[in-house]
């Protein structure tokens, strides 16, 4: 991929992660840490310990979705400083510009993406 497309794509992906920083600073109430914002929520009197279970269950997966998120924004991003950003992981062919406008933590181009997400598809790379 041409470097100036691919600066144009490090520039929203870098844009992308201070989003998803501040959602996790946001769902941890701020500065606290995992083990903080939990041990709070406990404290919190609250009669209905299903409802509370529940959202904090919520709560939890939120995170871990933001996580994974996080670490497909940080791989593309190592794909730009590596020169490698735009080309299928797999296969090594150019990934089309409308599915990283779309996605652009995209690593596979639509054929490879089709085959891994098929049961029993195996990625040639993980």
């Amino acid at each position: 991929m041409s470097t100036p497309i691919s600066s144009t794509f490090a520039t929203q992906l870098t844009q992308m992660r201070t989003e998803v920083l501040d959602r996790l600073r946001a769902q941890r109430g701020g500065a606290l840490s995992r083990a903080d914002a939990s041990a709070q929520a406990r404290d919190t009197e609250s009669d209905d310990w299903a409802k509370a279970g529940t959202e904090r269950d919520l709560a939890y997966a939120l995170e871990e979705r933001e996580s994974a998120e996080l670490v497909a924004i940080d791989a593309a991003l190592q794909r730009v400083a590596d020169g490698s950003y735009g080309l299928c992981v797999d296969c090594g062919t150019p990934i089309a510009t409308a599915r990283l406008h779309a996605n652009p933590t995209a690593m596979r181009c639509v054929a490879c993406q089709a085959r891994a997400e098929q049961p029993g598809g195996t990625p040639t790379h993980l």
